[in-house]
């Protein structure tokens, strides 16, 4: 997974234009699958320092360089976006990838200012992001829909080109973890669960879980709930070499998104700003460095706590460069991946 972040490396004092930010996430995630990965995520923001903003046009570049790589958002802001829109840019990419898309929709109300360049009102998000994922649900099923609702023009009975190849069940995730609403609503739908990178304990999520599986149990779904969860990471050849190569890198992140943060939503209270403590973040947190072993044995923990079949892993923070960016993602390959492949589900 990669949000898109454009700082200086602190270690190196380099910062990739942001030309060569998108080049070199598409060449990672080539590289991912080759190392066997399942997966490649991409975040959305728009006129911010996270700088990918259209990932429907990252994943297509993507798709025409990879065979079997899943190909998700982290998150498509579905609250924001009109849904028919969103239908034919991905229905588009799950044509051309062979059915290999994953649209992780999420509410992104922590970014206000996202909100007012789109002209929206914060306090309408929920229902907003309701009713878009509602209409979502929909459009992609292909048929022809007649709709009427409160934030966009009505639907009277057009289909959706082109038809995509997955049906929602298998392409649709909600990306939430602090609204009920959010969880109520996936399990609703039918659609797997996304739990978000925070910088906070995961055991906060539990409840969350525990509620989704509950009240998919309710909706009587005919397929399996899935939850995933994305994770701060990366690993080098031995623990030490890793902590060295990542603390300040991850320092410099953090330091960074909790400027950001408060110029995006000014009404973030200055208390709730965390100060970085990189051995609780790294024990006890929502961050994973180390060995290969250390990081397997930390996310097969994670999939325990948490029921999650599905792991994204932010690694490419920080102005981290490509060269040791390869590195971790080819030890995952190698150390990583299969001893979680075999182990029992």
């Amino acid at each position: 997974m990669s949000l898109g972040d454009h700082i200086t490396d602190a270690v190196t004092g380099d910062r990739p234009t942001a030309r060569q930010r998108h080049r070199d996430f598409v060449d990672m995630a080539v590289r991912s699958e080759a190392a066997g990965f399942n997966g490649v995520s991409v975040g959305e923001h728009h006129c911010l320092d996270y700088i990918y903003s259209a990932p429907p046009v990252l994943l297509a570049a993507i798709a025409e360089r990879t065979n079997r790589l899943r190909l998700g958002t982290a998150v498509t802001l579905l609250a924001n976006l009109d849904p028919l829109r969103v239908a034919e840019d991905y229905a588009t990419l799950d044509v051309l990838s062979d059915g290999r898309v994953d649209i992780v929709g999420g509410r992104g109300n922590f970014f206000a200012s996202t909100y007012t360049l789109f002209g929206h009102s914060l306090e309408e998000s929920k229902e907003r992001f309701a009713d878009n994922a509602r209409l979502l649900d929909e459009i992609w099923k292909g048929k022809p829909v007649h709709w009427s609702g409160r934030f966009r023009v009505p639907i009277s009975g057009e289909s959706l080109q082109p038809p995509p190849v997955q049906e929602a069940k298998d392409a649709m995730w909600i990306g939430g973890g602090s609204s009920q609403e959010s969880v109520d609503l996936a399990a609703r739908l039918g659609w797997k669960l996304m739990l978000p990178s925070a910088f906070g304990r995961p055991s906060f999520f539990e409840p969350i879980v525990h509620r989704y599986l509950e009240q998919w149990d309710v909706h009587a779904h005919l397929h399996a709930p899935e939850v995933g969860a994305a994770w701060h990471m990366f690993v080098a050849s031995d623990s030490q070499v890793a902590r060295k190569r990542w603390e300040p890198r991850y320092r410099a992140y953090h330091e960074w998104m909790q400027q950001l943060l408060s110029q995006v939503n000014p009404t973030i209270p200055v208390h709730n700003a965390h100060a970085f403590d990189f051995d609780w973040l790294t024990t006890e947190g929502p961050a994973i460095v180390g060995s290969p072993a250390e990081v397997t044995e930390r996310i097969a923990a994670l999939s325990a706590q948490l029921r999650v079949t599905t792991h994204l892993l932010y690694m490419d923070m920080g102005g981290m460069p490509a060269g040791e960016l390869a590195e971790a993602i080819d030890l995952v390959g190698e150390q990583v991946i299969p001893v979680l492949a075999d182990a029992p589900v």
